[in-house]
């Protein structure tokens, strides 16, 4: 693989949080000049390529991936969810890691679904169902999420003490991240057959 490509996909993964040029040496064994030539090629590429979507932002010493500005309409359409639509799996799966598991990061969240999880997080944070709450104290400082009021008003829940527990005899197949989800979707379910 080449070492551009390492790069990229580190980039990828570390998504709206960022990643720093040390962090990148670090991971790939590079050295931090031969890692900021990466990144400046990384950038050229973008900017030469009129089909790619994606930019290259820093902030200090720190790189994320973006969308190109020119790009926003259609970004700003994707994360303007109507309140009426229901939530799809996806959120609702990373919904309930973060109600069983908080406060915790998108990458916590990442590891325990399998799957990158910012664009799920952001709808959450839209509709105003998840927040973030301070900062992870490891490099990168990474925003750690919690849930709201309104996610207690949504589920008719009055304190997180009201969520139903989780399955305590688990097999290590039932690990994964649906594990939240059955739970929650267990209390919904409770809930409408008392009505």
């Amino acid at each position: 693989m080449e070492n551009i490509a390492q790069i990229e996909g580190l980039l990828f993964i570390a998504g709206d949080e960022g990643i720093s040029v040390a962090d990148l040496a670090r991971i790939t064994g590079f050295m931090k000049p031969a890692v900021n030539e990466l990144l400046t090629r990384l950038q050229e590429k973008y900017q030469a390529d009129p089909q790619t979507a994606l930019t290259l932002l820093n902030s200090g010493e720190v790189f994320r991936l973006a969308t190109k500005a020119e790009l926003a309409p259609v970004m700003k359409t994707y994360f303007e969810v109507p309140l009426t639509t229901p939530l799809s799996q996806a959120v609702l799966e990373v919904l309930a890691i973060v109600a069983y598991k908080q406060p915790l990061t998108r990458l916590e969240i990442d590891d325990i679904r399998g799957v990158q999880s910012s664009g799920s997080l952001q709808k959450l944070v839209v509709r105003g169902l998840v927040q973030t709450h301070g900062r992870l104290e490891v490099p990168g400082r990474p925003f750690r999420y919690v849930t709201t009021p309104a996610f207690l008003d949504y589920f008719g829940l009055q304190s997180l003490a009201d969520l139903p527990p989780l399955q305590t005899d688990l097999t290590e197949d039932d690990l994964d991240g649906d594990v939240f989800l059955r739970a929650l979707q267990s209390r919904t379910e409770e809930g409408k057959e008392n009505e």
